[in-house]
């Protein structure tokens, strides 16, 4: 099974148990592999010309918007962690489609690594006309009591203030027609038991794209977000212990974890001219996950 073939199957699916022992995690170690974008997928030119940043773009469903743009004709500049042989991946994936791919390596809830990001996507590209804020982390406890300070400031850099320092940099940066489009979760509108510190900072990114929206409309500017529910990338078997993993998705109406490929192909639409009249607005890709039971 390689990433191009195509999510199939009815009912109850379920993943192989597995664990990886540091966040965000790496595709590379996943098994069966996340599917990026499927085999039938074509490009028409949808994002020709353009230039895009992608946050946390090294592997799952960042490595597959990153791949669908290019796909779609633009330039990618991948931001990443430090998980080269992943990031390393996507770049020949990324080249592949015929354009270019730059590379960067940092922490971005450091506000000058972001300032480097935006300064090298300049001098490389020499503009900006996509920004996908995507980077992120997750820790579960299994008591609001087992939070600690460390992890939640950590997990607020990362979610929240590398999209607040990437976006504030770039802007200045960004013309009419640009898109910015923020990864938020189907937990920022339901919760999770486990998950809260990494809830509320997809609330937070809710209402960061509300208000941005409203902040830049003037420029001709759009902002929106994606909220994707239960999707098999690296950061679930970095998360949870491998009983978890194996149950992943099966409690949404579609009984299984969504693919990459299966949510990337939102962004795309928010990125285009398809989406020219929609700001301010989230668009849920989460197998019904956030009506289930």
């Amino acid at each position: 099974m390689n990433e191009n073939q195509n999510a199939q199957g009815q009912g109850e699916q379920k993943q192989p148990p597995q664990t990886q022992s540091r966040q965000p995690g790496e595709q590379t170690q996943m098994h069966p592999q996340p599917k990026s974008i499927r085999e039938g997928y074509r490009g028409t030119g949808k994002l020709e010309g353009r230039v895009a940043i992608v946050t946390g773009g090294d592997s799952g469903i960042g490595r597959a918007v990153a791949l669908h743009f290019a796909r779609e004709g633009a330039d990618v500049v991948v931001a990443f962690l430090d998980e080269t042989r992943d990031a390393e991946q996507t770049r020949r994936l990324i080249e592949e489609e015929g354009v270019q791919c730059l590379l960067f390596a940092g922490d971005l809830g450091d506000h000058g690594t972001a300032e480097a990001l935006v300064e090298k996507t300049l001098s490389r590209f020499g503009r900006i006309d996509i920004l996908v804020n995507n980077a992120g982390e997750q820790h579960p406890v299994d008591a609001p009591e087992d939070l600690d300070a460390a992890t939640i400031e950590k997990t607020f850099r990362t979610n929240v203030f590398s999209y607040l320092f990437v976006t504030m940099i770039a802007l200045p940066h960004m013309s009419e027609g640009a898109s910015i489009i923020n990864t938020t979760s189907v937990t920022a509108a339901r919760g999770h038991k486990k998950l809260l510190d990494y809830s509320a900072t997809k609330g937070a990114v809710q209402t960061l794209t509300l208000s941005l929206a409203q902040a830049v409309a003037e420029r001709g500017i759009r902002v929106n977000a994606v909220a994707p529910g239960p999707i098999w990338t690296p950061l679930i078997p970095a998360s949870f212990d491998a009983d978890e993993v194996a149950e992943f998705g099966t409690k949404t109406l579609m009984k299984r974890a969504g693919q990459p490929s299966e949510v990337a192909p939102a962004y795309v639409f928010l990125a285009s001219e398809d989406g020219s009249y929609i700001t301010g607005q989230t668009i849920h890709v989460n197998g019904g996950g956030h009506i289930s039971t």
